[in-house]
């Protein structure tokens, strides 16, 4: 007869684990060339200008911004009650979008990808294996719940 195992109750450990690789620095934008991208729900018109405005921004740090890409939600299927979610809770992204910015970045042989929107340490972590370069977010990482 089998025995049941036993659910371990102990919290998972926080922070860095053991054998794990230790953060990267961070990435300067000064003197670099990078791809903007930015996630955007159906509802928000201004997307452009906020695209406008974060590659000046990205000019007055000295980083030259070589292509853009935009993610809609809520534009064409998915309902009103989703538009404020992200597409993928891994990439916030959907896959073809990553995988067009990734196409993107070796094309045009840019350094970085700057994400106008906070990404989670997670969502970080998958973009950057997925893009193969530096992934960075212009906002602050939303609070973990």
């Amino acid at each position: 007869m089998q025995q049941h195992r036993r659910r371990d109750r102990r919290p998972a450990p926080r922070g860095r684990r053991a054998g794990a690789p230790p953060a990267a620095a961070p990435f300067a934008v000064a003197g670099a060339d990078v791809v903007l991208v930015g996630y955007f729900s159906g509802r928000q018109r201004d997307f452009a200008a906020l695209m406008d405005a974060a590659a000046a921004g990205l000019a007055d740090r000295g980083a030259r911004v070589v292509a853009r890409a935009v993610q809609r939600r809520g534009v064409s299927r998915g309902g009103v009650a989703k538009t404020a979610l992200p597409l993928s809770p891994r990439t916030l992204l959907s896959g073809g979008k990553v995988r067009e910015v990734a196409e993107v970045r070796e094309r045009t042989g840019a350094d970085a990808v700057v994400f106008l929107n906070a990404l989670t340490p997670r969502q970080h972590d998958v973009l950057t294996g997925c893009l193969g370069c530096p992934v960075v977010s212009l906002a602050t990482a939303p609070p973990r719940v």
